[in-house]
């Protein structure tokens, strides 16, 4: 059995019909009629019902179907990324979710940047999902995200676990309290959630937190984006949750404060693809390395 006897197979039972999936696949029907019957041989089973108009499949064919596309699929994957693989240029494509930015991220590509001048980087904003189709098909090689997907084509690296914290109005009641807050106490405010779409996304995380310890709150507002929860935070219109390198981004009209909950924390997580090694990969991951390591000494000494 061959690649081409599946996507011959796929062809004629989606085109229900010998005559469109030989023109669909450019070749003449008897030469395609001829691979279908090698591959039921092959099987020793019927793929398809002939007495029916359009063809139907047996229920062999309707397994092997399944299958055959998942195969077909893996192999273009695979495909895809050898060749990304062995491009001669040296660059990589990365994409992030923009909270991110707000972390030590944009220190990360800087220095990178200035160690490895040979090497082209290129950044690309995209949810955590759509890092993983990127990645497969090769528009990226690497993303950096806060959800925990599973992809046996790709391999996540968690780098930390960032606290929760709640941005509130300034002059909201809770603000005025100085202290660090639970869910319990949010319970009863208008939660801002964001990103409203793709899902699952950050949200989702932000509900499950809700959720685990038995609470629903009242009214749930969906937002496209960070920046607009935060704008809708400024006017008052609720509150939202966002990981804690949020408290760099300063206005006079929105306040943080702690998120007093066991185990409330946002991974930031890189993905590659499975078995990739690349030099370049290896120092991007190095200086990762390198960067949170530093990070961790500055905050011990200002905490002495």
């Amino acid at each position: 059995m061959e690649i081409r006897h599946l996507r011959y197979f796929v062809a004629v039972a989606e085109e229900q019909n010998f005559t469109r999936a030989a023109e669909r696949l450019f070749i003449a029907q008897p030469p395609l009629s001829r691979q279908i019957q090698q591959l039921e041989d092959e099987l020793g089973v019927s793929l398809f019902e002939r007495s029916s108009r359009p063809l139907q499949l047996t229920e062999a064919g309707k397994f092997f179907y399944a299958h055959a596309k998942r195969l077909l699929a893996k192999a273009a994957e695979i495909k895809t990324m050898t060749q990304r693989v062995g491009k001669i240029e040296r660059s990589l494509s990365i994409g992030f979710v923009a909270t991110t930015l707000y972390g030590l991220l944009p220190r990360i590509i800087r220095q990178f940047r200035e160690q490895h001048q040979n090497v082209e980087l290129t950044l690309h904003e995209m949810t955590t999902s759509e890092q993983i189709e990127a990645l497969k098909s090769g528009k990226v090689d690497v993303g950096f995200g806060r959800l925990r997907v599973e992809d046996p084509s790709i391999r996540r690296i968690l780098l930390r676990e960032e606290p929760l914290m709640v941005a509130l109005p300034s002059k909201h009641p809770l603000a005025k309290l100085g202290r660090s807050v639970t869910l319990k106490d949010l319970v009863e405010q208008p939660l801002l959630v964001f990103p409203k779409q793709p899902r699952p996304s950050f949200a989702d995380q932000i509900l499950a937190l809700f959720h685990d310890r038995g609470l629903t709150p009242t009214k749930v507002i969906e937002v496209r984006e960070l920046q607009i929860a935060i704008g809708l935070v400024a006017a008052g219109e609720g509150l939202t949750i966002v990981p804690s390198s949020m408290h760099t981004f300063i206005r006079q009209d929105v306040s943080y404060l702690e998120l007093n909950e066991h185990r409330a924390l946002s991974p930031i997580i890189m993905s590659i693809r499975m078995g990739e090694q690349s030099d370049d990969l290896k120092a991007l991951l190095q200086n990762i390395y390198q960067v949170y390591e530093d990070e961790r000494i500055r905050y011990i000494r200002e905490e002495l």
